[in-house]
């Protein structure tokens, strides 16, 4: 088994810490671009003159986050299984929880553009939108649906990597994969005059080039030894039910931040354009702090892999230590620079006032969601789905209820306090069921 899968327990302060930042720098790194696949779109369209096109992007993109999320568990469950087979030591298992996640996403992504035209059905029958925004989201859905199958490739790819503790390749893989996108965004909208097609066209190729990349990759780093037994009777219902725990809560989640946007819609083009921009910043700021619940996942898989309840406690300590630092840290900068980074999203000037005045809520949005964040690392690594599960049905049934009593009282400042809310009770959940974990390991 590679070196840098091996589980081994530091000594001193520094060490602990250094390994902390090894593996959460690059994947705060490379989680801060994945948004930017959305705000590349965002931003490159608001240098257009019709300000419904960015409304576009939004809900186009919104349904991607939903469908393609909803398989999220293609990235989770892989790094929990493959940190746990590496704090084992089981190199056949290493292998198999990659070879098993990317036959999942083949044949999920291919189903997905089989079955294109009911889903574009069902996503966009539901949507309160001007028909100008509407109109450009279904043109965005059309292109960007036949990137399923690699985006999900993507998703096992990403999670086998995370679990082996091979940050830095999930860093190259994302640069490439958002520098293409870039550059292709700029082309295809702003240079070829493509329009809302081009920008979802610019992310088809992107996540396509990242997908073969990143199994090119993997594929040379499979222990080449181990022959895996993929068809484990025990090991697949392990899998099943994990993954099902998972995608249940990640439509939770998705049900979530999708009522915030159709919600935003409902108020008016100006909102859910304004929403757009400070959604995407947020979005950036939840990757980003991710990275230190994902070094969560990967040290707290390794520790219940090892059955070390002293790893257990001192993953989470030291991984949650810093995601609280750089959560405060977020908060100031939008602070002290929101404006003028709303200002590069957009020429709109009534889009820009709009989004500063509900600056102050995306300021706040790190610092009270970092918790919820870093607990779901810690509840993926352990693989205790069923909490997970459970947590994110009581806390969207919750934040329901705020958001059906704020938002015709307050507007758009009642839904985003609704969506504070929201991380409050999912941390509150988790945090009161965190106890089992501990006590499920060994001293």
């Amino acid at each position: 088994m590679p070196d840098d899968t091996r589980v081994v327990g530091p000594a001193s302060w520094r060490e602990r810490h250094g390994r902390i930042w090894r593996l959460a720098g690059p994947v705060i790194l490379s989680n801060a671009t994945t948004p930017l696949l959305g705000a590349v779109d965002t931003a490159v369209v608001g240098r257009l003159p019709d300000p419904a096109l960015m409304g576009g992007v939004a809900l186009g993109s919104l349904v991607f986050t939903f469908v393609f999320w909803a398989f999220g568990f293609l990235r989770m469950g892989t790094t929990g299984f493959t940190a746990q087979a590496a704090g084992a030591g089981n190199a056949a298992e290493l292998r198999a929880s990659f070879l098993r996640a990317l036959a999942l996403a083949g044949a999920i992504g291919f189903a997905i553009v089989l079955l294109q035209a009911p889903i574009r059905f069902l996503a966009f029958a539901f949507m309160h939108s001007s028909a100008a925004v509407k109109g450009y989201a279904e043109n965005y859905y059309d292109v960007r649906v036949w990137s399923a199958p690699a985006a999900l490739a993507n998703y096992a790819v990403l999670g086998w990597l995370l679990g082996t503790r091979r940050t830095p390749l999930a860093l190259a893989i994302q640069v490439a994969m958002n520098g293409v996108n870039i550059a292709l965004a700029i082309l295809f909208v702003l240079g070829l005059g493509w329009g809302i097609r081009g920008s979802a066209g610019a992310t088809l190729a992107a996540e396509i080039l990242a997908a073969l990349i990143g199994i090119a990759l993997v594929f040379g780093r499979l222990p080449k030894a181990a022959i895996p037994d993929l068809f484990d009777r025990e090991r697949l219902w392990r899998m099943m039910r994990v993954n099902g725990d998972i995608m249940i809560r990640t439509l939770c989640l998705m049900a979530g931040f999708a009522t915030f946007t159709l919600s935003g819609a409902s108020l008016g083009d100006l909102p859910l354009a304004a929403n757009a921009i400070l959604n995407n910043l947020m979005s950036i700021t939840a990757y980003g702090l991710d990275g230190f619940a994902m070094a969560a996942e990967i040290l707290v898989g390794g520790a219940v892999g090892a059955g070390s309840r002293s790893q257990f406690r001192t993953a989470v300590r030291d991984s949650t230590i810093w995601a609280a630092l750089v959560a405060l840290l977020g908060t100031s900068v939008f602070l002290l620079f929101g404006g003028f980074i709303i200002d590069l999203f957009t020429i709109h000037e009534a889009v820009r006032a709009a989004a500063r005045h509900y600056l102050p809520w995306l300021a706040a949005a790190p610092t009270v969601g970092v918790w919820c964040w870093q607990l779901d690392g810690i509840y993926i690594g352990a693989t205790r789905t069923a909490e997970m599960r459970n947590g994110m049905l009581l806390a969207l049934a919750g934040y329901l209820a705020v958001l059906a009593f704020l938002l015709p009282r307050l507007g758009n400042n009642g839904l985003w306090l609704s969506l504070m809310v929201f991380f409050v009770l999912r941390a509150a959940t988790l945090g009161a069921w965190l106890p089992r974990i501990d006590r499920s390991l060994s001293a």
